[in-house]
């Protein structure tokens, strides 16, 4: 049995196969926030180059709010009496995200990094709350509000590179 099929005792009126289907999705999502989270933070120690200081702060922001993001994500999966996967080996196997440059070392090239992955976690969200339809408006919420910040974030860094050339 996989640990996302472990499940805990709890009141919370769902259906144990609906409860079992959103802690499964919440695991995915859980997975790339944290994969995300890693990437921007390796965008922070390693970035080189004009505006360092501002675009070092920037991502130690962004990491710090996505961090927060992970915490609420796992405890909606053990709400839901499921087991949160949360490690970075089983961010690994589960995030949606593509592996990082490692490579990267300008201040464009790690924002256009990580526009690709807010873009990808993003849409990502999105599409839970579609998957959800309803059959859970509490982890609904949760996805708008990792949603509304993950946008806001991704327009900070677009807004780095739009009207470049």
């Amino acid at each position: 049995m996989s640990l996302s099929m472990t499940r805990f005792n709890t009141q919370v009126a769902l259906k144990d196969d609906v409860r079992e289907s959103i802690v499964n999705q919440l695991n995915v999502v859980l997975a790339t926030a944290t994969d995300l989270t890693s990437q921007i933070k390796q965008a922070h120690w390693n970035i080189k180059g004009p505006e360092f200081v501002a675009r070092h702060e920037l991502f130690d922001k962004l990491a710090d709010r996505t961090r927060a993001m992970v915490d609420d994500i796992a405890e909606r999966a053990s709400t839901l009496g499921g087991y949160a996967e949360g490690t970075v080996r089983m961010a690994a196997e589960k995030s949606v995200l593509e592996p990082y440059d490692a490579n990267a070392v300008t201040g464009r090239r790690h924002i256009e990094l990580l526009v690709n992955r807010f873009g990808a976690y993003s849409a990502l969200l999105r599409s839970s709350i579609t998957q959800l339809d309803g059959k859970d408006v509490v982890t609904e919420d949760l996805y708008t509000e990792a949603l509304r910040q993950a946008e806001l974030d991704l327009w900070f860094l677009e807004s780095h590179v739009n009207g470049q050339r």
